[in-house]
């Protein structure tokens, strides 16, 4: 008995312990999260002027740390030690929950590759054109050869280009870094001079939610790290994922949100409305109209770079998610699914990179609800209905809190599609 309570004592002593491990695991969560939503953020979120922003940096934090916390300790409330989120779904609601899950899962992601084929198109054109000084390349060659190219990366040399991408964050994490601090001399007081409207504030955070959720959302990661921290504290893994969920969320809003305020601090109010009308990133804008050579092609650069190595990781679970949709509802073999659902995610991908849509208006409208669903609204409900999750349950603060966010990520898109 001694021997079994040293055990459990010395686990949860490791458990409570931060180890090089926890941090790597830390710098995954991040690296899942930061990709082009990051680039598209100041532009949502400075829209409304400096003290909604001061807002939203505020509850960026809990918001985001609260909901991952509560969809690993879901993962975590499986009985199988080797359960991921689409096991645990069908444990805890049935294979008809675990069917609405999964198909709510593709769709949370599948926009999002969507986006990222509209992103590179744009990222591409705008640095040929006012970078390099090229005629603009007629827009369905470029989009498809672009496409096709990371396509390509994704189906022949998919080790190579998971190692790649892995790599590619922490190059990524200190050129964001360097390109904050390098913008801090730009810093003028054009966005404090704007008044704010302090009755208006409360719908002016309430929009921009879901650009808030769409670029913290590291939870396509989160299944199979719950899992792994099980499989080696066991009972006291929910202890080393709150630890690690929460250094995640304090080193994005961190980093992110500092990269958010110093471009915001760069540039006026006018000028993020240019660049939300010509559908680039914040830093194509900043190399189109900054004087600085480095800046002129580090920003475009870094936005390649950050929305290649996204579009990896989604384009895969998009592709996995829609293989099982088919799968589980036709007698056609495995390969031929998965080609046709390659086919169709690309082809889909390219058509909307040729029309063109706005980023902003489909993070909003198609990647944003779907996450919120799924990331802080299953969890609660999971938490109020399901006994399994009651050991795993979060204060009634912490739910209510989670719930608002969740529940105002997706009215704010209904209040948008009608306002």
């Amino acid at each position: 008995m001694s021997t079994i309570k040293t055990a459990v004592s010395t686990t949860e002593k490791s458990a409570n312990k931060w180890t090089y491990k926890d941090f790597t695991w830390v710098l995954s969560l991040f690296g899942t999260a930061v990709g082009a939503g990051v680039l598209f953020l100041p532009i949502k979120a400075g829209a409304g002027g400096f003290w909604p922003l001061v807002v939203l940096a505020l509850i960026a934090t809990p918001m985001i740390w609260l909901a991952h916390k509560g969809l690993a300790r879901f993962v975590l409330s499986a009985k199988k030690p080797d359960a991921d989120i689409t096991d645990t779904v069908e444990e805890h609601f049935g294979k008809v929950g675990a069917n609405i899950i999964t198909f709510a899962y593709f769709f949370a992601i599948y926009p999002i590759v969507l986006i990222y084929g509209v992103g590179i198109t744009n990222t591409v054109d705008s640095f040929l054109v006012n970078q390099i000084g090229m005629d603009p390349i007629p827009r369905w060659l470029l989009s498809g050869v672009l496409i096709a190219a990371m396509t390509a990366g994704v189906v022949f040399g998919r080790d190579l280009m998971l190692k790649l991408t892995s790599m590619m964050v922490y190059p990524l994490v200190l050129i964001l870094l360097a390109l904050s601090l390098y913008l801090i001399p730009e810093w003028n007081t054009s966005m404090l001079e704007v008044a704010p409207d302090w009755s208006a504030m409360p719908i002016v955070v309430w929009m921009a939610i879901p650009i808030i959720v769409f670029s913290f959302n590291h939870s396509p990661i989160i299944s199979q790290f719950a899992k792994d921290q099980r499989q080696q504290f066991g009972d006291q893994a929910v202890i080393k994922t709150d630890m690690i969920t929460g250094g995640a969320a304090f080193m994005l809003t961190g980093f992110v949100m500092f990269f958010v305020f110093s471009v915001v601090l760069s540039l006026s109010p006018a000028e993020l409305e240019i660049a939300k009308k010509e559908n680039i990133s914040v830093l194509s804008h900043i190399a189109n109209t900054n004087p600085s050579p480095i800046l002129s092609y580090l920003g475009p650069i870094v936005a390649f770079a950050a929305i290649v190595s996204s579009y990896f990781g989604h384009f895969l679970g998009a592709h996995e998610g829609l293989v099982g949709l088919i799968k589980s509802r036709s007698s056609v073999s495995v390969k031929k699914i998965e080609l046709i659902s390659l086919l169709f995610i690309v082809i889909t991908t390219w058509i909307v990179a040729i029309i063109n849509p706005s980023i902003l208006g489909m993070i909003e409208t198609m990647g944003a609800p779907m996450i919120a669903a799924i990331l802080f609204i299953l969890p609660v409900v999971a938490m109020r209905m399901i006994p399994a999750m009651k050991p795993f349950s979060t204060s009634k603060a912490a739910q209510i809190f989670t719930m608002i966010c969740g529940l105002g990520s997706i009215t704010s898109v209904i209040y948008g599609a009608f306002a």
